[in-house]
């Protein structure tokens, strides 16, 4: 974590030298050829394109309540980031915001042993039934039943900042994204996620970072995030 008085600036894409940069502005460049540039939200479609290199997943993200920009506003807000496993908090990044970030598995073991429930479920849960995830940056990456374990969370009334979710895998992703879509947006809660298989911790640490850049873009004056704008 940063020191909380002095956060290292934000490092687009990750770059520190004068190189690092020009190659990753390049890709960016050449993202947005191929992706929509039209509203705040598109920069998601956006970072999802350029993590995994595939032009045609911006036709799978899924957006509802205006993420990057309720993203924007939780991350200038210092809002607490909780993802589901360590793969996805190790790929945010540390520079450009004064969030703490912590991973929700390791929390639940008694919940998970007594119910025989994921880990990440039972982790979700806890930290739910502790407040920990009201106002908090959600990013689910890795889990699909920590995607439907929050969308219960969020059905009792429970109300993220923003959620991040892209779990991956054969069973059980699609539809647990399904339904954690469906929820947030009943509720007004802001998400992006992504239909089908695919996604990953990778993705979802990569649209986190994008609502950091956000927030470093509203802070440096190039953008708002207020609400009514």
């Amino acid at each position: 974590m940063t020191d909380k008085s002095t956060p290292e600036p934000y490092a687009d894409l990750g770059a520190t030298t004068k190189d690092a940069l020009a190659i990753a502005t390049t890709s960016m460049d050449r993202v947005r050829e191929l992706v929509p540039d039209e509203s705040l939200d598109d920069r998601l479609r956006q970072k999802a394109v350029h993590a995994t290199g595939d032009p045609e997943f911006q036709y799978l993200v899924r957006v509802a309540n205006e993420p990057a920009r309720a993203g924007g506003r939780a991350v200038r807000a210092d809002r607490p980031i909780i993802t589901d496993v360590s793969m996805v908090q190790s790929g945010i990044t540390t520079r450009g915001h004064q969030c703490s970030v912590t991973a929700a598995i390791g929390h639940g073991t008694e919940l998970a042993e007594r119910t025989g429930m994921t880990r990440t479920a039972a982790a979700v849960l806890t930290l739910d039934r502790d407040g920990r995830y009201d106002d908090a940056i959600a990013v689910v990456g890795n889990a699909p039943t920590a995607a439907l374990a929050l969308a219960d969370c969020i059905e009792d009334g429970t109300r993220p900042a923003v959620v991040v979710a892209t779990p991956v895998g054969f069973v059980k992703a699609h539809t647990a994204k399904e339904r954690l879509r469906s929820v947030a947006s009943a509720t007004g809660v802001p998400i992006v996620t992504a239909v089908g298989r695919r996604g990953g911790s990778g993705l979802a640490a990569g649209l986190t970072n994008e609502l950091v850049h956000v927030a470093a873009d509203a802070t440096d004056g190039e953008l708002s995030v207020d609400n009514d704008d």
